[in-house]
């Protein structure tokens, strides 16, 4: 598969996934080596703990290239897309406005994405989890309405990193529902997931999350893009 680190499509006792070694993953300045498998873990557990099954069950395992993250398979619908390109100007009903820009031949574009409850509770887990790098192509459609979200090796800092496409719900309040999952999270730290997260992510990190959570139950609504950092990943897709 095409992507940053190497990453193969395998099967594990005749289930099809995704494997990440470690051995493949390419050096970052701002993220400790040999992290990112760890991550894509600690993203699905935090996935989980809040009861939306944003990521695919993800784990740790050894495979041909040495230990790594194994995430099972989702085959996203082709007929959809949850987060596309268009003339500028143009907003399809049910979808958000992002931003305005150009294509190769210099055209007037708009990125948008749809504007629906499984997509706008991936954007809240990614607050939670710091994604630094949520593009269009890391979120999968399902046949069903259902949104799984993937890549998530470049998660957890414990410094500002939201980059992310999914900005079209940005300040307003959250949902209660949204406020529970954020809650959920929160009380597990204090249990089993923080136990599992210790042999994952550095003690600083771990804290972060739950400043995160905190502040987000706290302040009641999504974030807004900081001028202190990127707020776009690119390429977006």
């Amino acid at each position: 598969m095409p992507a940053s680190n190497a990453t193969f499509v395998g099967e594990v006792d005749g289930v099809q996934v995704v494997y990440k070694p470690v051995a493949g993953e390419r050096p970052l300045w701002d993220f400790p080596d040999g992290t990112l498998a760890d991550r894509e873990v600690a993203a699905y557990l935090v996935s989980e703990a809040t009861g939306w099954d944003v990521v695919p069950p993800t784990v740790r395992r050894e495979g041909p290239h040495g230990s790594g993250m194994v995430q099972l398979w989702r085959e996203p619908d082709p007929e959809q897309e949850a987060v596309t390109i268009v003339p500028e100007g143009t907003l399809p009903p049910g979808f958000r406005h992002v931003f305005d820009g150009v294509d190769q031949r210099d055209a007037p574009i708009s990125l948008v994405h749809e504007d629906s409850d499984p997509l706008r509770r991936m954007a809240v887990l990614d607050v939670v989890i710091n994604n630094a790098d949520r593009k269009g192509g890391h979120v999968l459609e399902m046949a069903g309405g259902h949104r799984y979200g993937v890549d998530h090796g470049v998660t957890f800092h414990h410094e500002h990193k939201l980059r992310t496409v999914l900005w079209g719900w940005a300040g307003e309040p959250l949902r209660d529902e949204e406020l529970d999952g954020v809650r959920r999270v929160l009380d597990a730290l204090e249990g089993d997931l923080g136990e599992e997260l210790s042999h994952l992510l550095a003690a600083h990190e771990r804290l972060a999350l739950e400043r995160r959570c905190r502040r987000l139950v706290t302040n009641g609504v999504l974030p807004q893009p900081r001028g202190d950092w990127p707020a776009i990943p690119w390429p977006p897709f």
